[in-house]
Order: C-alpha cells, then sequence, then structure tokens
C-alpha cells in the first residue's frame, strides 16, 4: 500500500465515523460463520472502493476480527489481507475484470497452499451495502453496481446510518488448492463465483424490484386463469365482462400490498426504539440458515407461530436486522382499518378474507396474486393457525395457505420454496387478559382505532422476546419423496387440486407444526408459571421454587427434546429473580422465608405461558405420572404405557418424535430422572423416591389436566360405545367443564372444543372407534384402564358421579 493511500484513508476515516453506522450481519460472525481466529483469514470485496475498505474495517473491529489493514504474515512472507475482484468505477467508466494485484494475491497464496500442507487460508466475502431500496422493475440497471466518487458521496449522505456490513462463510483456499489445483485460472474462477455470490447477496437483502401498482393488476387481469373466470362469471349472472373486471380490480386493491421500501426503513428505526422500551432484549436464534436459504435463491415462506399482533412486526423487524427482506404478509381483513391498514399495506401486508366459501372470483384473484408473488421472487409470510391462539398452545393449522402454496409451484415455479417455521415467544403478551375474557365467553372485540390506543396506553416493560428459526421445510424435496410423480400435475394456467393434494397438505401441516414446537423458546416466566401451576395451592416457597426451576433446567439440558429450541443460560436462582422482577407473581415473606404464588386471575393469564412450553415437558412428565400411580414397576411397563398414550399427547401437542424411537427416549428420560433421584433405579424396576416425592409430583402434574381430559372422554365410550362423535365431543365437553368448577381448574383449554375434537379423531385414527364412530370395545376398555390408573381417586369420582346424574336425567326424561 503506498503511503498516499495510506494519507487518504486517514483521512476519509473521520467523515465515515461521524456519516455511518453500520449493522454487521451476522453479529457474532466467529459462531455463525465457524470462523478459526487462529488460522489466518482473507477478506474479498466486490469493488476496489477505500470507503467501502474503510467502513468494513471499523465492522471487524467491533466484531473482533482481523483488521483488514493489518498486513498476512504466511511463512515470512506478508500480504494484504484483503482483495477487490473487480476494479473501482470512476466517472469515466467502470472496469470489471479481476484488477492485477488481486490475480498475484491469490496466486501467491495458492502457491503457498502448495508449498505448506498445514496452511489453510479462509477467505471472508465482504459487501458493504449502501441503503436497500429495491428499485422499480421499469429500472433496468443491474443489481449489483458499483459507484463512482460523486455516487458513493451523495449515496453515504443519504444512506450513511443504513448501511450494512454483510460477512458470509469462508472459502477454504486449501479445499480450493487440493481439489482444483494452484494455477492462474483459479484466481478468475474465484473471482466469477463472488461475483454470483455477491449479486444474490444484494438481492437477498433488498428483494426483488417492485411493479408499478397498476401494471400489476394489468398483469394479472390478462393472466389465463382470471380472463376465464371473468368471462364466465359474466355469463353466469347476465352481466357485462367490464363490471365483473372492475369487480376483480376491487378485489385486488383491497388484497394487494403497496410495498414501500421508505416505510420499512423509516419503520425499522422506529421498531428499534419501541423494542427498547417495551423489552430488555430480543433473542434471536439460527438466522443464518435463512440468509443460506436466501442466498441460495429459494423462495421463502415463512410459516410463523401466533401469539399477538406484535408477531407481525417483530418478525419483519428481525429479518431486516438480519440482512433480509421483510416479507410480503397475509393479513386477515379484519386488520384493514384507517389508520393500521393502510400502514400495513406499505409494510408488505396482503389481506385475506375469512372465508372463500362461494366466491369463485374472489379465489382466483388471490390464488393468482399469491402466485405472482411467488413467480417474482417475494418472500411470504402467512400465520397457519388462521389466528392467534387464545391458549397458549400451538393450533391445528388451517391449510388453505399452504395449499395454494403448493399449487403456486403446480403452476411452474422455477426455483426451490422452503418453508421456514418460526416460533415467537414472549414473557409478557401484551393481549393475554382479552384472551382468557375470550375464553370465558366474552365477545371478540373487532380491531379498531381505540382498540389500539387502549393497547398503547398499557404498553411497559414486557420482559425478553424470543424468535426461533425452525428447521426449514425444502417442498421441492418433500414433494419429490411423498409424490415422485407431482411434476406432471404441472399446470402454467389453471390451479391444480390432484387427488394426493389434500392428503400431502394435511401431513404437511403437521410436520410445519412440529417444527415449530421443536423451536420453542424457554425463559424464567415459562418455567415458574410452570412450577406454580403444578402446585395444588398454586404456590412454592422460594427454596421450592428454585429446586423445581433446576430440576426443568437439568432435564432440558441432558435430555434436550431436540437440537432446535433453546434455553436460558442463567441459574434456577437467577431466573427465579427474574420472573419475580416481572411482577406477575405474589411475593410474601414469613418467619421461614419467602413465599412465591399466584392469586386466581394470575393463574388464569399463567396458563397461556405454560401452555407455550407444555410439550416439551409432556412425556417426562408421563413418565412421572406412571411411577407416582404405580410406586414400582419395570421400565417395559412404562415404555408400554406410554406407548398406548404417546399417539394423544403427539396429535395434541405437536411432539416430534416417532412411536418407533419412543421406547429410547422413554429409556433416556428414565436414566435422567433417576440422575436427579426424583426416582430409584435397580436394574429394570423404577421406584418412587420418597426423599424427592415433591419435585416429581410438580413434574407429573404438567400434563395432569390432559389426562383428566382423555379419561372423561375414555369412561364416556366406554359406558355407551355408539355414542356419535359429536356427542361424545359436546359431552366430553361438558363434563369438563363440570369437573374445572368442581376442582378448581384454572385452565381455559381443559374444557376447549378443539382439544376434544382432535382426541376424538385420534381415537378414530389410532382404531379406537370403528368406521361408524363407534367405540371398539377391547381397546377402549384397555385404554380407560390405564387412564383410571393415572387420575386420582376424587377425579374419578366426579367424573362418574356427572355421568351418573346424566344417566338419572335421561331415564327421568325418558319416563316423561
Amino acid at each position: 500500500m503506498s503511503s498516499w493511500q495510506k494519507i487518504y484513508q486517514k483521512i476519509l476515516d473521520l467523515p465515515l465515523s461521524l456519516l455511518v453506522k453500520t449493522n454487521s450481519i451476522p453479529s457474532d460472525p466467529v459462531a455463525d460463520l465457524e470462523l478459526d481466529l487462529e488460522r489466518p483469514i482473507v477478506y474479498i470485496l466486490p469493488f476496489s472502493s477505500n470507503t467501502d475498505l474503510m467502513t468494513l474495517r471499523r465492522s471487524t473491529q467491533e466484531l473482533g476480527l482481523p483488521d483488514p489493514l493489518t498486513p498476512l504474515e504466511i511463512n515470512g512472507q506478508l500480504y494484504t489481507r484483503y482483495v477487490y475482484i473487480a476494479s473501482g468505477p470512476s466517472v469515466f467508466g467502470t472496469n470489471g475484470d479481476l484488477p492485477p494485484e488481486s490475480i498475484e494475491l491469490f496466486t501467491a497464496l495458492l502457491e503457498q497452499h502448495k508449498q505448506d500442507s498445514k496452511l489453510d487460508v479462509q477467505v471472508v466475502p465482504a459487501s458493504i451495502l449502501w441503503g436497500r431500496k429495491p428499485g422499480k422493475e421499469d429500472n433496468h440497471r443491474p443489481i449489483l453496481r458499483p459507484l463512482n466518487g460523486p455516487e458513493k458521496f451523495f449515496t453515504i449522505l443519504g444512506h450513511g446510518r443504513d448501511c450494512m456490513v454483510r460477512l458470509s462463510p469462508a472459502v477454504s483456499l486449501r479445499y480450493m488448492a487440493d481439489h482444483h489445483g494452484t494455477d492462474d485460472s483459479i484466481a478468475n474462477k474465484l473471482a466469477r463465483v463472488a461475483r454470483i455470490h455477491f449479486s444474490r447477496q444484494q438481492l437477498a437483502a433488498s428483494g426483488p424490484k417492485l411493479p408499478d401498482r397498476q401494471v400489476l393488476f394489468n398483469r394479472l387481469l390478462a393472466s389465463k386463469a382470471i380472463e376465464k373466470v371473468v368471462a364466465e362469471e359474466a355469463a353466469a349472472r347476465d352481466v357485462p365482462v367490464e363490471k365483473v373486471r372492475k369487480e376483480a380490480i376491487d378485489m385486488m386493491e383491497e388484497i394487494a400490498a403497496d410495498f414501500s421500501y421508505s416505510l420499512i426503513k423509516n419503520g425499522e428505526r422506529f421498531l428499534g426504539w419501541l423494542w427498547n422500551k417495551l423489552y430488555q432484549g430480543l433473542n434471536i436464534h439460527n438466522a443464518q440458515r435463512v440468509r443460506r436459504l436466501a442466498q441460495d435463491g429459494h423462495e421463502i415462506v415463512y410459516v410463523p407461530c401466533h401469539r399477538s399482533h406484535m408477531d407481525y412486526l417483530l418478525l419483519s423487524y428481525v429479518l431486516y436486522r438480519e440482512g433480509l427482506v421483510p416479507p410480503h404478509i397475509a393479513a386477515g381483513i379484519n386488520l384493514n382499518f384507517f389508520p393500521a391498514g393502510p400502514i400495513f399495506r406499505r409494510g408488505g401486508a396482503f389481506f385475506i378474507r375469512r372465508s372463500f366459501k362461494g366466491n369463485r372470483l374472489y379465489s382466483t384473484v388471490f390464488r393468482e396474486y399469491l402466485a405472482e408473488l411467488f413467480a417474482k421472487g417475494y418472500s411470504v409470510e402467512y400465520f397457519s393457525e388462521g389466528g392467534r391462539s387464545r391458549t397458549g398452545r400451538l393450533l391445528p393449522a388451517k391449510t388453505g395457505m399452504l395449499s395454494m402454496t403448493i399449487q403456486a409451484m403446480l403452476r411452474g415455479l422455477n426455483r426451490p420454496v422452503t418453508l421456514v417455521p418460526v416460533y415467537i415467544g414472549y414473557e409478557h403478551v401484551m393481549e393475554v387478559a382479552t384472551y382468557a375474557k375470550e375464553l370465558r365467553g366474552k365477545r371478540k372485540e373487532k380491531e379498531n382505532v381505540g382498540q389500539v390506543l387502549r393497547t398503547l396506553r398499557k404498553l411497559r416493560n414486557l420482559g425478553q422476546g424470543y424468535v426461533n428459526f425452525g428447521e426449514p421445510i425444502p417442498l421441492n424435496h418433500y414433494l419429490n419423496e411423498h409424490v415422485p410423480e407431482w411434476h406432471k400435475d404441472i399446470d402454467p394456467i389453471e390451479p391444480q387440486r390432484p387427488n394426493w393434494l389434500n392428503p400431502v397438505v394435511n401431513d404437511l401441516a403437521v410436520k410445519m407444526m412440529t417444527h415449530i414446537n421443536d423451536a420453542a423458546a424457554t425463559n424464567a416466566l415459562t418455567l415458574c408459571g410452570l412450577a406454580l401451576l403444578s402446585s395444588r395451592q398454586r404456590a412454592l416457597s422460594r427454596e421450592e421454587l428454585e429446586q423445581q426451576m433446576d430440576c426443568y433446567l437439568q432435564l432440558m439440558r441432558n435430555v434436550p427434546y431436540s437440537d432446535q429450541f433453546t434455553m436460558p443460560d442463567a441459574d434456577a436462582k437467577a431466573m427465579v429473580e427474574h420472573a419475580i422482577e416481572m411482577d406477575k407473581f405474589v411475593v410474601e415473606r414469613d418467619s421461614l422465608g419467602e413465599m412465591v404464588s399466584l392469586n386466581r386471575q394470575q393463574a388464569i393469564l399463567m396458563t397461556y405461558y405454560r401452555n407455550n412450553i407444555i410439550h416439551l415437558f409432556a412425556l417426562p412428565s408421563l413418565i412421572a405420572n406412571i411411577v407416582i400411580q404405580h410406586q414400582s414397576l419395570s421400565v417395559k411397563a412404562i415404555q408400554d404405557q406410554v406407548a398406548d398414550l404417546y399417539p394423544f399427547l403427539k396429535a395434541e401437542l405437536f411432539l416430534r418424535f416417532d412411536e418407533s424411537e419412543l421406547a429410547e427416549v422413554v429409556e433416556s428420560q428414565i436414566e435422567e430422572l433417576a440422575r436427579q433421584r426424583l426416582i430409584l433405579r435397580d436394574g429394570d424396576t423404577v421406584s418412587l423416591n420418597n426423599s424427592r416425592i415433591g419435585p416429581l409430583h410438580l413434574l407429573a402434574r404438567t400434563i395432569t389436566e390432559t389426562l383428566q381430559r382423555y379419561a372423561i372422554a375414555l369412561t364416556l365410550l366406554r359406558s355407551e360405545p355408539q355414542l356419535m362423535k359429536s356427542d361424545l365431543e359436546q359431552q366430553s365437553q361438558m363434563m369438563a367443564q363440570r369437573l374445572s368448577r368442581l376442582h378448581g381448574i384454572n385452565a381455559p383449554e381443559f374444557f376447549d372444543k378443539g382439544v376434544f375434537a382432535t382426541l376424538v379423531k385420534t381415537l378414530r385414527s389410532e382404531g379406537y372407534l370403528n368406521e361408524e364412530c363407534h367405540a371398539v370395545s377391547q381397546p377402549v376398555e384397555h385404554l380407560a384402564e390405564l387412564l383410571a390408573a393415572l387420575v386420582s381417586p376424587e377425579v374419578k369420582l366426579t367424573i362418574q358421579a356427572v355421568m351418573n346424574r346424566e344417566e338419572r336425567l335421561e331415564d327421568t326424561d325418558a319416563d316423561a
């Protein structure tokens, strides 16, 4: 580097430090990119630019990476630590060739690898993006374009506070030398690959170019599918074609997003302030897998769980901060009210009616719009549960949007489509009190400005927020595996509904929801709520609470539910302290110490947070139940009982384990419970450890209410084998309501009709009900006996008493 260039860089550093604020992606490159700081690192940039180089330098210093201006020493030789793949532009033009000094550096480094078999230089692609405006479709300038001096000056003035430094996974020069040789042509090959990489990176950050809204509508109207439906509707209703076409345009106006980069950019600043004001921190995990998919050109469909209206804002904010373009979001038409509707629309929301039934024109227009989004490469987000969960549990998926996604693939998309399940969690959900009222029968309030203002007034410290990106589901691979001939159904005009579509969509929906639950985030509040709600009096001494929290932490650490879920790094004592600071518990002190408890209202609200993570502890809780009720039994007996009940838990809680691996999972859970001394194990015999019966009871009560619900339905079935499906669901729900009042069960989902519908569906799929949905006597008898042994005598008596009363009432009616 010349002395003049060093002076120029020092002069340049001062204005850049004042005008430029960088967002480095990823924030922890050593972990996310698996960089080895003990091995040499060289940075590769798309264009020769001192501005970009100095911006990269500032970013690497903040991230703890090697300074690109510090020479790299290898075997006594000094090399520059950065390389460009194209010469910098000037006002007179651009030279896109690989600079001679870059060729020399690559050649010299490859020669060093040839001489030193242990050497492995990491080449880290680094791009500096000044603003992320996608531009318009009628602008044909290339996505990745170098800026000359004046252009760069004005860009820094306009977008210096919106600068992103994006680092990518390193390329191993050892691998290149071993597999591709060390001749001069390798440098040019590496440069060509890097150019494609940087172009894709720019596209992933800014997204495809945006269409003019009217041009988009004209393009949709010209589609064969809409033309056909418009003509058929006009003929069927005996009205002019123009009138039906006008209706179609009105539907497009109602549906279509009007994406605005300026709103996204300014919204990011506002939301950054908002999250810092409302939350103590946002925890984001596995974002690197989404960046990799975007980089590889996948059509990404985000499918998050739905806890709160905050989900829309939070996920878009997180994706933008992680260097990705916010998705187009399917939002309920109920959110299209002033002023929220226009803001959401410009933030990428497209609006969808609750039902398409009986409106062929609307369904066709919507399907064509969705297909257009996929065809143009916009990422899409929809909440597969169909609405916000009122109980905190994951709801069965509504399959309409998923079905339309696959139908869009049957139009012949050129890119692979991948579902990305997203788990969103909070330590405080701002609507949770409203959910509790709705579950008690209060009518859902329609969204409006007044509701928004009332909500904003209540906003305060909401604790931590969590966004965990689950294991992606590549749809092309899934279809190839389950429907090898699916390509034969591709039709570029008409939406196809082949015979395989419904069963495949249903199976895919379960897999999608299971992947969401796999990525669950536990936190201090959910775990404390789990422990306190498991206590009969909803109260524990602080020491007991910390002991139970430690039990949960050890279970998660030593027998992790999946490799996707996350848990806090803090110990039990610190977590209890944090949960108490959230001001959701009653803390009282007496001569023996502190008591932590929940009043009735808090207990009802806390079930929501417990239900977010109940699936993580379902199996150890079931094992604890079995051991407590039987006191001593063999491992094989435990495995058999778990196997009988597991299909129902799996269907209700979207558990991840296949029946084939269940015995091994149960064995590992038993080992961990024995290690914690919660149970005793002597060879193949498992028994109670009376000295640790307290924590074991609390663990067992995690799913006690679930087992009670099953016992209700099976007792009914055993008593009335010919009971119709609808009657079984209705009577089970009524009995559960009575049981909840008599035994003080505060969980709103205990008598939710949806969970009984899932139970009855599983009874049929598992062979407990025949084709007419009547009980199959022997399996039902066996399962009823198993459940009767796992619920308390008081609950059994209550169920029997309610059934006897119903029988007496029926006899009275018959006599009358």
